[in-house]
């Protein structure tokens, strides 16, 4: 017979064993209390904070600020359970604009700690220090001190050892607290931050107010410039922006912690917004890249819940595919935004070029080392002589001039054929194919040229190399080409041209693959696919894209279903369904931009070198390839001086 236990006596808890309770979701690591107290100093109207620590914030962490401070009434007060300056009743909680407001933070952080108080108000001769020993033996004294309030916390968690005893390593503690206060600077750009961890001093921000310049003082100068500019309006809710930065496709980091999401000022994490932003790069970057990304709301208070999570890090929206929709489309407006036609001084190649002291962090594999099972094209015989096997040509017509966008309408058609027919009427010199460029150029103002990238030879029949006249670029030809055609591809709003199929193809699929085809037999009839069902789980393949071959196209469908990702249960039906269509096109024009690119093996001459550089500069996303590998690499002068050990530079 199972035994039954009944308490004998319902009993309040004691204030410390409750504080120590609140503990324990509150501040669960040093991290969340250097986020509680500067927090505390940023709602105080501080226009510099400090924070010291030692032992990764086990040992010692120290706040000061220069905020309005408190006198010794509320002082005391504060550190009183629940009691806050913040809000006064409920209906507060439906309009908060302070990043504390529970009163929470203070009481459980001196109830686990060794903990001391400073603080003074302006126009106060002597300011007030509130020492306590987990809690108790409380002693309050006027004394002097600075403008603002000064907290000093020590021996965190000494008395509560299974708490103490789960903390990381000195290093992985020192490690949270410093991205937080990246996020904390990122989040108030007014603010100058400094952060000194042991004796290093780790950050220092301006505080000017310039969110750029402190993004520079964080991640350094070349990140800075890697940037683009987020500035989105709500058209329906000018109450409702978004703006901030996030860094161009060939800066990448295989984790995501170096994106910032702020709403109403303050950081949060939200798996909405975080599939907003992979969504919106997600035919630009590598699938294990990671882009920065500091994204600012500015939301009405009521729109939103933040008493949900005891470290607030979480909030609900009113609307959350609104806030999907808004972020997809801030970071989208972003990328194309960026003016990159040739002739753009600030926006040409030279700058979307990934620099080589960059490219370390990314994890691509070259197109050309990589064997992909996918890579369906046939290889060219390196050792054969197309031209010669060609119908002999009018002499007349070697003579003929093309202007550049001749040229670029013969590229752009992309068909194995008509790249033979390049290489037959294009062979001309190098002189001649530059000279025909620099008189095709749109004339500039004087005083301020555009760069101008110049093709110099080619490598492994694999690799551009080009030039301006101070760096140095390589370029891979296929992954160029590629997103060329994606970009064009993309651009389509009639349907990409398909070719009829003299023998239809009976294609066989498991359950899945039937039902995404069955429910998106018009999407894959305006990417060129046109398909009729031919009994249970077959489909007849009737017409194909105009730039695909025969053998590829069975392999392009089955690619296309095999790359989409998995269902997300969590989205509702309308959505999931626009969903699953956009991860179908978007693999779609990936596939087929890489079937028709030019691939390695295939030897260019120089006009039809200058006129890839030409159209990779004037795509919307020259950056990388649809796959997220990059299209080209920059090597600058002061690269080269170093490689070759050159004093001077």
């Amino acid at each position: 017979m199972q035994e039954v236990y009944f308490l004998s006596k319902v009993h309040r808890l004691d204030s410390g064993t409750i504080n120590k309770i609140a503990a324990g979701e509150v501040v669960e690591r040093p991290a969340s209390c250097v986020k509680e107290l500067v927090e505390n100093s940023i709602d105080a109207g501080a226009t510099r904070i400090e924070v010291e620590i030692q032992n990764g914030g086990k040992s010692f962490i120290r706040v000061t600020d220069n905020g309005i401070g408190m006198n010794m009434e509320d002082a005391c007060l504060s550190i009183c359970r629940h009691a806050t300056s913040k809000i006064k009743d409920a209906e507060d909680l439906n309009d908060i604009s302070t990043l504390g407001f529970r009163g929470e933070a203070l009481p459980t952080i001196m109830s686990v700690s060794n903990f001391n108080i400073r603080t003074r108000q302006e126009g106060s001769d002597l300011g007030t220090s509130i020492s306590l020993n987990g809690g108790l033996n409380q002693e309050v004294q006027e004394m002097g001190c600075s403008l603002g309030t000064t907290i000093l916390v020590e021996d965190l968690f000494f008395n509560t050892p299974a708490r103490k005893k789960f903390l990381r390593t000195n290093n992985t503690e020192g490690s949270k607290i410093h991205d937080f206060i990246i996020k904390l600077a990122l989040s108030r750009p007014s603010i100058a931050f400094k952060f000194i961890n042991g004796n290093r001093n780790d950050i220092n921000t301006p505080g000017s107010g310039n969110l750029i310049e402190t993004i520079a003082s964080i991640y350094g100068r070349d990140i800075s410039d890697s940037l683009l500019e987020v500035d989105f309006t709500d058209m329906d809710d000018e109450n409702f922006t978004i703006k901030g930065y996030i860094s161009k496709p060939n800066l990448m980091k295989s984790y995501r912690s170096w994106q910032t999401f702020i709403v109403n000022g303050r950081i949060i994490s939200n798996r909405i917004i975080s599939k907003a932003v992979d969504e919106a790069y997600k035919s630009l970057i590598h699938q294990n890249g990671f882009p920065l990304a500091i994204l600012i709301y500015s939301l009405p208070p009521r729109s939103i819940d933040v008493n949900v999570h005891p470290q607030k890090t979480e909030i609900r929206f009113e609307d959350e595919n609104k806030i999907y929709r808004a972020t997809y489309a801030a970071i989208i407006k972003a990328i194309e935004g960026k003016n990159l036609a040739v002739g753009s001084f600030d926006d040409d190649l030279a700058n979307v070029a990934a620099l080589t002291s960059l490219s370390g962090r990314n994890t691509f594999t070259s197109q050309r080392t990589q064997q992909s099972p996918r890579d369906y094209s046939p290889r060219l015989d390196y050792g054969k002589d197309y031209t010669k096997s060609s119908p002999t040509i009018d002499p007349a017509a070697n003579s003929k001039r093309y202007s550049l966008n001749e040229v670029r309408d013969i590229l752009s058609a992309n068909s194995k054929s008509r790249f033979e027919d390049i290489d037959r009427e294009l062979e001309i010199s190098q002189a001649s194919a530059l000279t025909d460029f620099k008189q095709d150029l749109i004339t500039f103002d004087e005083t301020n040229p555009p760069k101008k990238i110049t093709p110099i030879g080619q490598i492994d029949l694999c690799y551009i190399i080009a030039k301006d006249d101070h760096d140095l670029y390589i370029v891979d030809q296929h992954a160029a080409h590629e997103r060329v055609l994606f970009d064009r591809f993309s651009g389509y709003t009639d349907g990409i041209p398909a070719q009829q199929l003299l023998v239809h193809q009976i294609l066989s699929f498991d359950d899945f693959e039937s039902q995404l085809v069955e429910n998106n037999l018009e999407l894959f009839h305006n990417l060129g696919f046109t398909m009729e069902s031919s009994g249970e789980n077959e489909y007849r393949l009737m017409e194909i894209p105009a730039d695909v071959d025969n053998s590829d196209a069975e392999g392009m469908l089955r690619e296309i279903l095999a790359e989409l990702p998995p269902v997300d249960d969590s989205v509702a039906g309308e959505e999931q369904q626009k969903a699953i269509a956009r991860n179908i096109r978007q693999s779609c024009l990936a596939v087929t931009a890489c079937r028709a690119a030019i691939k390695a093996g295939h030897e260019l001459n120089f006009r039809q070198m200058q006129i890839l550089l030409d159209q990779l500069t004037k795509t919307a996303h020259p950056f990388t390839c649809p796959h997220g590998r990059p299209t080209i690499l920059k090597l600058s002068s002061q690269d080269l001086a170093k490689m070759f050990k050159r004093t001077g530079f």
